[in-house]
């Protein structure tokens, strides 16, 4: 989301901020918010706006409204005049100070959201920012199925009807627990992927022939999480249309979205197969590479080193590895 209307200051998600609306009803929804960052508009209620930031939300603590107090009121009247000249998104007033009649007039006239908070500066500016960066954060959908298996986030991904959801409702049997099914809303957290449901998916699984089941009810509030960082994924494709297959595991192989690389493997489904068991083993040996061990590559440099003892080591960087790709049969492993 590029932007958000200022009335989501007044939603549930931002009602750990305290925020009490006192002018602006129904300009709250006419304004938007452009930036995670605040502003705190000291040096243009003295007069220099050149980089004053519209989209901000503008926050006026302590030293704001002390030096408007030490100005005459007609002084006091124009700096105030002189700031609404922008197209300002928001006011909040912090530690419910009062605010000279002359400012709050001059808001009103321009048709300005005010809103004032109990809370601190220093606490409000860093509640706000943790609230906008959430909201305003890079996101996109994606089908599939999030799951937290051993603490790794595993974006499951595949054509409809391959197996995704039946494999996540064993992996609930198994301990594990869903975070979303069918649409994976991604948003982009620093350089990290933050996977979710929307509202109406949430808890919800749907299994062909069994239809929607609420997880939560079934198996309990353990059984379920609200997001998860995405950390790897996996793509179930179907056995006849795997071209290859790495039998060592050394190919990498990465899924990119919202220009962030995430760790992603291959997996043909085939009759017999327990894709829960293997998905497992997958976020068990993705926990090993995030601890700095691949035992593929650990496998691949043992065997070499075997075959040629005078090999030097590490040479596996310079691009000497093991290959052994086939095109495997139908049930064929």
């Amino acid at each position: 989301m590029d932007k958000m209307p200022v009335s989501e200051l007044l939603s549930a998600g931002a009602k750990h901020i305290g925020l009490r609306l006192l002018h602006g009803k129904k300009q709250i929804h006419e304004r938007f918010i452009t930036s995670h960052r605040i502003q705190k508009p000291g040096l243009a209620l003295a007069g220099f706006t050149e980089y004053l930031h519209e989209g901000r939300i503008q926050i006026l603590g302590n030293t704001e409204i002390s030096y408007l107090w030490t100005l005459p009121p007609k002084q006091r009247k124009s700096a105030a005049d002189n700031l609404m000249q922008h197209e300002i998104c928001c006011f909040i007033v912090t530690k419910n100070l009062k605010l000279p009649k002359e400012f709050l007039s001059s808001v009103q006239e321009c048709g300005i959201p005010l809103f004032k908070t109990k809370l601190l500066s220093s606490k409000a500016i860093e509640l706000i920012t943790d609230f906008l960066e959430e909201r305003l954060a890079p996101e996109t959908n994606v089908h599939g199925v999030l799951m937290d298996v051993y603490g790794i986030g595993v974006l499951i991904m595949g054509r409809s009807g391959i197996g995704k959801s039946e494999c996540a409702v064993e992996l609930v049997k198994r301990g594990h627990r869903l975070v979303a099914d069918d649409i994976v809303t991604i948003k982009k957290r620093y350089d990290t992927l933050v996977g979710m449901s929307n509202d109406i998916l949430r808890h919800h699984i749907e299994v062909r022939g069994l239809g929607i089941l609420n997880i939560k009810d079934m198996f309990g509030v353990t059984a379920i999480r609200m997001r998860k960082k995405i950390e790897l994924v996996i793509e179930f494709v179907d056995w006849d249309q795997v071209g290859s297959c790495d039998r060592i595991g050394l190919e990498k192989k990465f899924y990119e979205t919202l220009d962030i690389k995430t760790p992603m493997i291959v997996l043909p489904i085939t009759a017999g197969r327990n894709m829960a068991v293997i998905v497992e083993v997958a976020a068990r040996n993705q926990l090993l590479k995030v601890m700095g061990y691949d035992s593929a590559k650990d496998f691949s440099d043992n065997l070499l080193n075997r075959m040629n003892p005078k090999r030097k080591k590490n040479s596996v960087q310079s691009g000497e590895i093991l290959s052994f790709k086939n095109i495997p049969k139908k049930g064929e492993e």
